[in-house]
């Protein structure tokens, strides 16, 4: 047989590959200009959608000049205050040929009407009925998992449920391309769900909002099949890949249950439990972050292995991201990860390789009867909103979380270069921390500011005026706000103005924090049970040297709502024996100030993730000092570079805890050294 012959099994016909899931990277920074650039980029070298991640005061309803927005403006996204932002965003990026989808939450309504407004101007020749026709992607729009785990929700229950049976509505009836909702429970498993949680509680939310949509009376019987078939899904993968692959075919199984069960939808299509995925970046790790990206690798293979539950769409995080904001090299390589599993094996070329298997089959039937019970119970209470109303939800998942942190902690649950085998060589991807990183702009802000200012010069005010009095006599009555909110889009309102006309009318909403009913260590048991039994008893000597219980205040200052780490140094503070003070998220530096002097507390622990602590963190020092209590010690932390920890030291934080810092328990004796340093007892 010659060279250019085929080879027998060649000649054989072979199987045609399945399509490939939509590859994003989730990315946003910095200015509109700057996160184009990279969009464009990332397009250029094969990315298939993309994914907008954008900064914390867009997120929760604020304009760069807002007090609450001081540190935090294009820091864990891009800034978009104004239509003119988002026609920068999308410069150059046909939005009818495009699959964007959009993590936003409390603002989703007034983001996908700019998204819209936008692809209008770029299609001129076609009618807005014809754009929007067009138009392909998600918005993330799924608030009940934001008073559990994320935070940046703006409105209460009730009005928000309004405002994504709006949006759903509309988008059936007019962008019917679009996926108005992705159900997420991506951030519950950060949050500290269990498997069976995660199931649970996302089922329960898209029966809240499917129940929503159908008593809102907007869509008839006719077309609530269609409503059903866009609703998708935003899960999380962790590194347990037997249990994460059962885990989404235990969500196939129950979703086709609830559609057909409960809502009557007999199209095998509409039933399809259609969801995208990010692989979970709780499980990533500071020490040794090269190990990352085999974690990162074996949570991509749990959503794609399983032909039956296959993820459409897969956007990786990148092997840096505990240390800070990935580089767009960091972002290629993940995509590269998606790229070679898909191209160069042979995985999109057989049927579902686990069908048949009995171990598989036997743990998605355990998940799956351990969340048809879960979810029995939430709807006994009333259903997901009355569940987070009630701290439920919340304190479920803070207890579960409290956990896993004791395990790790123990030892019982291995974390590789965290709790063993912690002797490395010394890594060449982190031998220069500063340069491993991106730096956030520090000229973002000022950019903002300048761009937000340049755009109220040039608009009719009164048009804008007329447009947000409209909206807000809408949001009185039943009507759908897509409508007059397209109108305030398209007049020039800001984010803050559209957002502040919603709150004048629904006000705003503080969800309970979970802490008080979780369950923590107690006694412990084991070297973590000695462990913490020696830190209690450091507490109770300290506080007796000192005339009283011991008391921490916990604070969350600025817009950062990821507030897992807090409400865990909470618990464990608890457990040691402190009385702890936490009054959730988003809180200014003056609030901060005034509550650790009305409650006369020996020490002050501030959590930041967004990467806003050079400005928020010396504005509550200044503070303390203006209010007599200078020599107050005060901890920090969150994902801080290791130059950001230096400079806040020299600041006069007497303590900066990063992720490498995963003894809760070790934490808390740090507590009472500065304690004790501070009142001059050592």
């Amino acid at each position: 047989m010659t060279e250019t012959e085929d080879r027998p099994e060649d000649q054989t016909q072979r199987r045609v590959k399945d399509r490939p899931w939509v590859m994003r990277t989730y990315a946003g920074h910095s200015t509109a200009e700057a996160s184009n650039a990279l969009y464009r980029t990332n397009l250029a070298k094969g990315q298939t959608g993309l994914s907008v991640a954008f900064d914390l005061p867009t997120q929760t309803g604020y304009d760069p000049d807002s007090p609450l927005s001081r540190g935090e403006v294009g820091k864990v996204g891009v800034p978009v205050p104004h239509l003119g932002e988002m026609r920068k965003l999308f410069a150059d990026i046909p939005l009818t040929e495009m699959n964007t989808s959009m993590t936003i939450n409390a603002t989703a309504m007034w983001l996908l009407a700019m998204y819209q407004v936008v692809a209008e101007e770029q299609n001129p020749d076609l009618s807005p009925d014809e754009v929007a026709h067009l138009l392909a992607g998600t918005t993330q729009n799924d608030i009940i998992k934001e008073y559990l785990s994320r935070g940046t929700y703006v409105f209460g229950p009730e009005q928000s449920l309004r405002l994504i049976g709006d949006l759903i509505a509309y988008t059936v009836h007019e962008i019917p391309k679009w996926n108005p909702i992705n159900i997420c429970s991506y951030h519950l498993q950060e949050a500290g769900a269990t498997p069976v949680q995660e199931l649970a509680y996302a089922m329960c939310t898209a029966i809240a909002v499917l129940d929503q949509v159908r008593g809102s009376g907007q869509v008839s019987p006719d077309d609530f099949e269609k409503v059903v078939g866009r609703i998708s899904f935003f899960v999380n993968a962790g590194v347990r890949f037997v249990e994460e692959t059962c885990k989404m075919r235990a969500f196939v199984q129950l979703w086709d249950e609830v559609t057909r069960e409960r809502y009557g939808v007999t199209d095998p299509k509409m039933r399809r439990f259609r969801y995208g995925v990010q692989v979970n970046s709780l499980g990533l790790t500071e020490a040794q972050p090269e190990n990352n990206v085999q974690r990162i690798v074996l949570e991509m293979l749990g959503v794609t292995l399983s032909k039956d539950a296959r993820a459409r769409a897969v956007q990786l995080p990148a092997w840096n991201e505990a240390l800070g904001l990935p580089r767009p090299w960091d972002q290629q390589w993940s995509l590269r990860f998606q790229q070679v599993l898909a191209f160069e094996s042979d995985l999109l070329e057989h049927d579902d390789i686990f069908a048949g298997s009995h171990v598989i089959e036997a743990k998605v039937a355990e998940l799956v009867e351990g969340a048809r019970a879960e979810i029995e119970r939430v709807q006994e209470m009333g259903g997901a909103i009355a569940a987070v109303e009630s701290g439920y939800m919340k304190q479920n998942l803070v207890s579960a979380h409290a956990a896993r942190r004791a395990r790790i902690e123990s030892g019982e649950e291995v974390v590789v270069g965290v709790n063993r085998f912690q002797t490395t060589e010394p890594s060449p991807l982190t031998a220069d921390l500063d340069a491993a990183i991106q730096a956030a702009d520090p000229e973002a802000e000022r950019a903002a500011l300048a761009s937000l200012e340049a755009w109220r010069a040039q608009r009719d005010d009164a048009e804008v005026a007329a447009a947000l009095t409209a909206l807000a006599e809408a949001a009185r009555t039943d009507a759908n706000l897509m409508g007059p909110t397209l109108v305030a889009a398209r007049a020039g309102a800001t984010t803050g103005e559209w957002a502040g006309a919603l709150r004048e009318v629904f006000g705003e909403f503080r969800a309970p924090t979970g802490v008080s009913g979780a369950v923590g260590m107690g006694g412990g048991s084991g070297a973590a049970g000695t462990e913490l039994a020696a830190v209690r008893e450091r507490v109770r000597a300290t506080g007796e040297e000192l005339g009283g219980r011991l008391r921490v205040l916990v604070g969350k200052p600025g817009l950062d709502g990821h507030s897992n780490g807090a409400e865990q140094v909470a618990v464990r503070a608890r457990d040691a024996g402190f009385e702890v003070i936490y009054q959730g998220i988003r809180l200014t530096p003056e609030q901060i100030v005034a509550a650790a002097v009305a409650e006369d507390v020996h020490v002050v622990g501030l959590s930041i993730l967004s990467g806003s602590h050079m400005e928020l963190v010396p504005d509550v020092l200044d503070g303390l000092a203006a209010a007599g209590l200078g020599d107050l010690p005060v901890v920090v932390g969150g994902i801080i570079p290791a130059s950001d920890a230096t400079a806040l030291v020299e600041c006069g934080v007497a303590a900066v805890y990063t992720p490498k810092d995963f003894g809760l328990t070790e934490i808390m004796g740090g507590f009472v050294d500065v304690i004790r340093r501070a009142n001059g007892l050592d």
